[in-house]
């Protein structure tokens, strides 16, 4: 690694000058306005401020990346009139030094990949009317679905994933949330000035949640991708999910999870095939500790084809490496063990996560690789925190030897 004492105090003095410069902010009550101008005028204003510093080390390159990266949302919720209420939200992400990484677009190319371009754009601006159970938005829209396994913001990055669509959510029967979007286009993490930043679409995603149960939840949800950028990743995805615990001794929780999906070729997709995806995971928790052992596989068709989620927030799946974000054609199979300690008493607010994956092909049975993850988190209060996580990917046969370090602080109000 190339990170050195140096380069660790450039990176948390520059946080920290950005975190301790943010003004105090008033929040207003989320109540029914009285009148228009009180809904617009007696909102709410909200910010996030996250300074990173990323370092990667990739054995096929001789250099190392130094992201020095800080990235702000500012926005404003509105009040709310006669069911209509607004948000608007910027976001700005800067490199704040030494562009000695390859943001995908900078042409940095003898550099390992961090993908955090400069840049700055509306993040969110959507309206919403809420009738009896029933919420209607349309604008773009930051959507996180369950687990997010296939939908969701990728918050990990400095620039969101965020939806151009109208949703619709009901939760008019007991215990029972439905949720509907159409989407026309897809904002992606590599920002405006890149080819890739944009996906138009005609996608429709369905998602039910029933958590009446007293052992668990249940989710059943079809996701119809129609691409008209990317062909291959125009699929229909339609699956269940099933999440709980269920209290085995006083603080003492049995943990489980099980979820089922097929995929197959959709619209302009040029591919014919059919591939599942299963996820089984079981673990206990006691103590503020949390011990999980699961196996996920997204399959392939003969190694012709395999299982996609490009709307997912693929870098909590399957190692923080980043290596599997898209999916090998022989499919992939994820053996993991993960272990999380919340400290108590003085050190609350602190969490130590372990977390091992060992990478095999689903066709074929080829060992990819293994994969550690490390991280210690600190909440100091309700508004900054800070991070360290670490990284290090061990190829066998697929991609090369990787070890990403971050540090990260940030501030929320």
């Amino acid at each position: 690694m190339s990170l050195t004492y140096t380069t660790l105090k450039n990176i948390l003095l520059a946080s920290t000058v950005a975190l301790i410069s943010i003004p105090s902010l008033s929040f207003a009550d989320d109540k029914a306005a009285e009148t228009l101008a009180d809904a617009v005028t007696g909102g709410t204003v909200y910010l996030n401020v996250r300074a990173r510093y990323e370092n990667v080390d990739q054995a096929n390159l001789v250099n190392n990346a130094d992201a020095y990266t800080v990235r702000t949302k500012l926005g404003y919720k509105t009040g709310s009139y006669n069911g209509f209420s607004g948000v608007i939200e910027f976001e700005d992400s800067r490199n704040l030094a030494f562009e000695n990484y390859n943001n995908t677009i900078n042409g940095v190319t003898s550099y390992p990949v961090v993908v955090d371009p400069s840049h700055t754009e509306v993040n969110q601006a959507y309206l919403s009317y809420k009738f009896e159970d029933t919420t209607v938005s349309a604008g773009r829209q930051s959507i996180n679905l369950g687990n997010m396994r296939f939908v969701g913001t990728v918050g990990w990055r400095q620039n969101d994933q965020n939806l151009d669509s109208v949703t619709v959510v009901n939760t008019s029967l007991a215990d029972t949330k439905f949720f509907y979007a159409y989407v026309w286009n897809v904002n992606r993490i590599f920002g405006n000035n890149s080819a890739a930043g944009d996906h138009s679409s005609n996608t429709h995603l369905f998602n039910a949640e029933y958590s009446g149960l007293k052992f668990g939840k249940v989710t059943a949800y079809a996701y119809l991708l129609d691409n008209n950028d990317a062909a291959a990743l125009s699929t229909n995805t339609i699956g269940i999910r099933f999440e709980g615990k269920t209290e085995v001794a006083e603080k003492t929780n049995f943990l489980y999870e099980a979820e089922y999906a097929n995929q197959t070729d959709a619209k302009n997709n040029a591919g014919d095939y059919s591939v599942d995806y299963f996820h089984v995971a079981g673990g206990v928790g006691f103590a503020g500790a949390t011990v999980k052992v699961g196996f996920e596989s997204l399959g392939s068709d003969n190694g012709a084809a395999s299982f996609q989620t490009p709307l997912a927030t693929l870098h909590a799946f399957n190692g923080w490496a980043d290596k599997f974000l898209s999916t090998p054609v022989a499919g992939l199979e994820d053996f993991y063990v993960t272990g999380v300690y919340q400290f108590p008493g003085a050190a609350k607010g602190l969490k130590a996560v372990a977390v091992y994956h060992k990478f095999t092909s689903q066709f074929g049975d080829t060992d990819y690789g293994k994969e550690l993850n490390l991280l210690l988190a600190y909440a100091i209060n309700k508004n900054y925190s800070v991070a360290v996580k670490y990284a290090d990917y061990n190829a066998d046969s697929f991609s090369v030897d990787t070890q990403k370090l971050w540090v990260t602080l940030e501030a929320k109000f």
